[in-house]
């Protein structure tokens, strides 16, 4: 059964603070200039905008998550492939060692055979390439030198392929610096939109905010949905956990949170591994389409290209981070376009 806890009551400070958040999370598009030359925007002009924007600063704060994480999983790749190079590279001075202590076995024995003598002055990839030098070799010698042909080969793979990632996480940071950039931007940008409002406005917007942070802080009824499974379960427990923590775009625990952040890092709680950005999240489980099937600790799909997520909590509500100046809280499904559910 859903749990029905009373989250952290947000004092007015705090939901001040997160107000004036607010002012650096969202983006400014060219249509901040809507208002006629010469006139000043009004607090509800300014606050549909602001609004409006959150959906465009989650998009970009998604694709900043997919860019890190993308770079992150090549960074621990190529260090694995530099392990292998340098363990390889032991492994193949030790064959090398292997034939020149046959080869000095067969010169105090009465010379060292040609073979031997033309493998240790070049490269044994060209020299067991001429067939008709085999019959030159003992069955010993050849199976010394296919090993260090084939360890010459593995290492020649892995390099090239570190090389390979290598320029990919070169084009990934890039890319990861440019979406950075972009969601910075848009910040500051916002912060001058905002900024255009006189103290009072300002004041009643924090107002507004408060009035909502209250809401989100009162008891909830959650019904008696029961959990997808005790996975599930578990990850909606760590999530109500830490109701009441701020947004902030690129984060994932575990005192702040984007929306994917918060899902992925409840279900690590669980022991459970699911990717990091609501897109990918999409395309984790079993997907859900009717809302009366949903059960709690399903995963929520939310707009047509998959850029917000929460979890399903019962009775209507989902337990997600919502946007840039606010924080983890409990929401109606219908506030946002309902796109599916995944289960885990």
């Amino acid at each position: 059964m859903a749990s029905h806890r009373r989250p952290k009551q947000p004092s007015s400070a705090r939901v001040t603070l997160l107000t004036t958040v607010a002012a650096a999370a969202v983006a400014l598009s060219a249509n901040a200039a809507d208002a006629a030359p010469g006139e000043k925007p009004g607090k509800d002009e300014v606050k549909a905008k602001v609004d409006a924007l959150y959906e465009q600063a989650e998009q970009a704060t998604e694709k900043l998550d997919g860019a890190q994480d993308k770079q992150d999983r090549l960074e621990k790749q190529i260090s694995a492939l530099q392990d292998s190079v340098a363990r390889g590279q032991a492994d193949l001075n030790a064959l090398r060692e292997g034939l020149g202590s046959m080869a000095s076995a067969q010169y105090r024995t009465g010379g060292i055979d040609p073979s031997v003598a033309l493998f240790l002055s070049s490269d044994p990839d060209d020299y067991l390439d001429k067939a008709s030098t085999m019959d030159q070799l003992s069955a010993q010698q050849v199976d010394a030198l296919k090993k260090v042909q084939r360890k010459q080969r593995e290492l020649a793979q892995q390099r090239a392929e570190a090389t390979a990632k290598l320029k990919d996480l070169s084009a990934v940071r890039a890319d990861y610096a440019r979406q950075k950039k972009d969601v910075q931007g848009k910040l500051g940008a916002a912060r001058e939109l905002l900024n255009t409002l006189t103290t009072q406005e300002k004041t009643a917007l924090a107002a507004q905010e408060q009035q909502r942070a209250t809401r989100a802080s009162e008891r909830v009824d959650l019904g008696d949905t029961p959990a997808a499974s005790g996975r599930a379960a578990a990850a909606f427990a760590a999530a109500q956990s830490v109701i009441g923590a701020p947004y902030d775009y690129g984060h994932n625990g575990p005192s702040t949170f984007d929306c994917s952040g918060l899902t992925s890092w409840a279900y690590a709680q669980a022991n459970v591994s699911i990717p990091r950005t609501s897109e990918m999240q999409a395309n984790a489980g079993t997907r859900i389409y009717s809302q009366s099937d949903l059960r709690v600790g399903d995963l929520v799909i939310f707009y047509g290209d998959h850029h917000h997520v929460g979890l399903y909590a019962g009775g209507g509500q989902v337990l997600h981070a919502p946007h840039s100046g606010a924080f983890v809280r409990y929401e109606s499904i219908n506030n946002m376009p309902f796109q599916f559910g995944v289960r885990i």
